[in-house]
């Protein structure tokens, strides 16, 4: 069973224009690590959380590879994500990438988990996948939560917004 693990950037980004309910779209367990929940302190991106937490997510961090994240990582702080990339030095098998998948719109933490064997995605691979695998989320509703969280500060160059749209209309 793949286990996806969800960072502190896209929990921001979803949580804001209240969509944390579309990472049910992924087939697998959505593991959201207790710091990356005490990170996120932004309303109404913190009542949304606490919301979507009541449904069951896992919270646990693999503390065993915590200091083997924060070694890889050298100076780089990325804070409570690390504890991401610890989950994924935990779950990996370098023998199927889809054990451990990884949301997050952080770069470093992006590069790092995908090197590590992760799939990876952002909030609006999150999107995308929903509208795709969801028959309630029709393409124009995904375009308009696209654009929702492009508003609320994530923002994507005209090109990538228009081809995430474009994914969502295909």
């Amino acid at each position: 069973m793949t286990r996806i693990y969800i960072g502190p950037t896209s929990l921001y980004s979803l949580g804001q224009v209240g969509e944390l309910a579309l990472l049910d779209a992924f087939d697998g367990d959505i593991v959201i690590p207790e710091p990356a929940i005490d990170d996120v302190r932004v309303e109404p991106t913190a009542t949304n959380l606490s919301e979507y937490l009541e449904t069951g997510v896992e919270t646990t961090v693999d503390d065993d590879h915590v200091e083997q994240a924060r070694s890889l990582l050298g100076e780089k702080d990325i804070g409570a994500a690390v504890t991401v990339l610890a989950g994924v030095l935990a779950y990996r098998d370098q023998s199927d990438r889809s054990a451990v998948a990884v949301v997050s719109e952080d770069r470093t933490v992006r590069r790092m988990a995908q090197g590590l064997g992760a799939e990876i995605t952002s909030s609006f691979g999150v999107v995308v996948r929903a509208a795709i695998e969801d028959k309630y989320l029709s393409p124009r509703q995904a375009k308009r939560i696209v654009r929702r969280i492009d508003q609320h500060g994530n923002h994507l160059t005209g090109e990538l917004r228009e081809r995430a749209v474009g994914e969502v209309a295909e």
